[in-house]
């Protein structure tokens, strides 16, 4: 066999498939023998060579002209899946699994894609480190030593080392866009409510998301249509037609020189290719956003989680679950929301009903006033840092609290239910730097457009 199936993204993949240049079986084999060869990253929580291969022979014979025919995919392991179990990566669900899937695992299976393992991830997806204290650390491809992000951890490391072409994650904060930045790969979060929601572990049903991760955006593309249950055309985007809004302020504050010179290298590289570069500024949305992040999360969690048991795994309490937390940043933060500090249903109230749509116009103003396709800026502030750094990390000479450093750019889509994009930076050595692209909610293939052109233009 010539083909090198380790280069091959997931649309390449197909194609390989469907002209019969390379065996379904043969494929899965491949992707068998890439995991073994690096279970030093702790990438994969459940995961069985026979069933890979069985499952991706039969999906292809059942039905070889379909969208994905066979392709094999790593599902973060707090999307339900009946193949294997969904544990939310915590103690008390390590067992459990569930009686259905979960929406976007059946979008997959219908087009004739199949679920191959499940992936590690940040327990309960409260965190951004994926270094889970129940399951184990996962590391980085790049480096050993570092984080991968999170809380999709698990599936961006996957997809990062070619043990799977791409992989499905969750994003609440940015748990897809975070990992796809450290570990070098394309993180999407689509407009919250694009994707069935059904059946996953949850933490926050207004901010809540599933979203994939791959190596190309063709891929990205491909999974976006397939989960949203749309046509796969692509809006035809030439980078001298894009206007790209650069917010300075707060996105571009306090970077690592890394991050900072491989960003501002990637927006120089646009600009010579023809996209138009407008500084703007987003300041009043701040305060605004401030209010709302953190007051849902976890006004949300404490109801959602429960409700997610009783429906899904009503043999394990949420005292239960609770009680088997291990990660102590993930056991502090719910155990915030079990007294009289637990956050006031006002609070609640005051976000969704005056800060969300307070941000909401400021956001579309700011779009219609320079006539914007999507803004531009850092993913994250800083890359990967040693695995352990879970309170806090090292910024300019500075310790600073981990989870809201991490999270800080990406926040925002999140809060107005955005659709955002990390792509990788052109970096001749080093950690990977991400690059994020965010536009108006219900333009996702519209972004999805602007992205393609923009890797063409990086990759020049």
């Amino acid at each position: 066999m010539t083909t090198d199936l380790e280069s091959l993204d997931a649309v390449g993949a197909i194609a390989a498939l469907k002209d019969g240049s390379v065996s379904p079986v043969a494929y899965a084999e491949a992707l068998t023998e890439r995991a073994a060869a690096h279970t030093e990253l702790n990438a994969l929580q459940h995961f069985d060579a026979a069933y890979l291969v069985r499952a991706a022979r039969d999906a292809f014979e059942a039905d070889p002209g379909a969208a994905l025919a066979g392709l094999p995919l790593v599902a973060k392991d707090n999307i339900n899946t009946t193949a294997y179990p969904t544990s939310g990566g915590t103690a008390a669900l390590l067992e459990h699994t569930p009686a259905r899937d979960a929406g976007v695992v059946r979008r997959i299976t219908q087009a004739g894609g199949v679920i191959g393992a499940k992936s590690g991830m940040h327990e309960l997806a409260f965190g951004i480190t994926s270094n889970n204290s129940v399951t184990g650390a996962i590391h980085n491809p790049a480096d050993h030593a570092m984080i991968p992000g999170g809380s999709s951890g698990g599936t961006a490391a996957s997809v990062a080392a070619g043990i799977f072409p791409a992989g499905l994650g969750t994003d609440t904060g940015g748990s897809c866009r975070i990992p796809a930045a450290l570990c070098g790969v394309i993180g999407f979060r689509p407009t919250t409510g694009r994707y069935d929601g059904d059946g996953i572990v949850p933490i926050s049903h207004t901010r809540d998301t599933a979203g994939p991760l791959a190596r190309s955006v063709r891929d990205i593309a491909l999974l976006d249509a397939v989960l949203a249950g749309e046509d796969d055309t692509l809006p035809e985007a030439g980078i001298t037609e894009i206007t790209l809004g650069v917010p300075r302020q707060m996105f571009f504050e306090d970077l690592d020189p890394v991050v900072e010179r491989a960003v501002e290298a990637a927006l120089s590289q646009l600009s010579s290719a023809g996209a138009t570069l407008v500084e703007v500024s987003l300041e009043p949305i701040w305060p605004h956003n401030e209010a709302f992040s953190f007051p849902v999360v976890f006004y949300e969690v404490m109801r959602d989680l429960p409700a997610y048991l009783a429906e899904h795994a009503p043999d394990v309490s949420f005292d239960t679950l609770v009680e088997g937390i291990g990660s102590p940043d993930v056991a502090g933060a719910i155990a915030s929301q079990l007294g009289a500090d637990a956050m006031p249903e006002a609070a609640y109230r005051a976000a969704m009903d005056q800060h969300r749509p307070a941000m909401r116009q400021i956001y579309e103003q700011l779009f219609q006033d320079h006539a914007l396709d999507a803004i531009a800026f850092p993913t994250t502030p800083l890359p990967a840092r040693p695995i352990g750094s879970d309170e806090t990390v090292s910024l300019n000479g500075k310790d600073v609290p981990t989870f809201p450093t991490y999270i800080r750019n990406t926040d925002l889509a999140s809060n107005i239910g955005a659709p955002g994009i990390s792509l990788p930076c052109p970096v001749s050595s080093g950690l990977p730097v991400g690059i994020e692209f965010d536009a108006r909610p219900g333009r996702d293939r519209a972004l999805l457009g602007l992205a393609r052109a923009v890797e063409h233009a990086l990759a020049r």
